[in-house]
């Protein structure tokens, strides 16, 4: 096996990989994403992983394997985005208040020797409690979410805002890395 290369700066992918103790280095990936669309699908989602490997093959050496994810929070069947700023936030976190939401995160592994990708979609469902106007403007103080999709992440939410959570707390993070073992295993395979 070649170097493992994440393409991606999110900082919650790389504590990720450390905690699973992966040795990997960072080419971000140059694919600009369409931010435009907002009705689901998961081949819309596993194209924006694939794509994100794609624009980083011919920066990484070979052979090396190249993990790219993309991470959606899902409502009513409408993907929610990264926010426009505080006002995006808050407008955000006030659909998502009392409500269940699915977290989608795609990932797709590339083996840049034969260029060959391996795809995947993991979901998990989240619950809010039902959030007054000053929790929201409190979450988003403290923790300036604008840089998350759904304008949140879990890890950093204090008690009080999630009810419930179901599925992998990982995949709602951005990155299951149980999953993604099998991928770099099967990557590995292919000649």
């Amino acid at each position: 096996m070649g170097k493992i290369i994440l393409a991606s700066s999110s900082p919650r992918r790389q504590d990720l990989l450390k905690k699973a103790k992966y040795n990997f280095e960072i080419i971000p990936s140059p694919y600009i994403e369409d931010h435009t669309r907002t009705d689901f699908s998961y081949e819309f989602i596993e194209k924006l992983a694939e794509n994100k490997v794609l624009a980083v093959i011919p920066l990484a050496p070979k052979p090396a394997v190249i993990i790219g994810a993309d991470t959606v929070v899902v409502l009513d069947n409408k993907i929610l985005g990264k926010p426009q700023g505080r006002e995006g936030a808050f407008e955000m976190l006030k659909k998502l208040s009392g409500k269940t939401h699915s977290v989608v995160t795609s990932i797709a592994v590339a083996n840049s020797a034969t260029k060959q990708i391996i795809k995947k979609s993991t979901t998990s469902y989240v619950t809010f409690e039902k959030l007054s106007d000053k929790q929201i403007k409190e979450y988003i103080d403290n923790f300036n979410p604008v840089d998350k999709a759904g304008s949140y992440g879990i890890q950093e939410m204090p008690p009080g805002y999630i009810k419930s959570y179901s599925g992998s707390l990982e995949n709602i993070i951005g990155l299951d890395t149980s999953i993604l073992k099998s991928l770099i295993e099967e990557a590995n395979k292919k000649k």
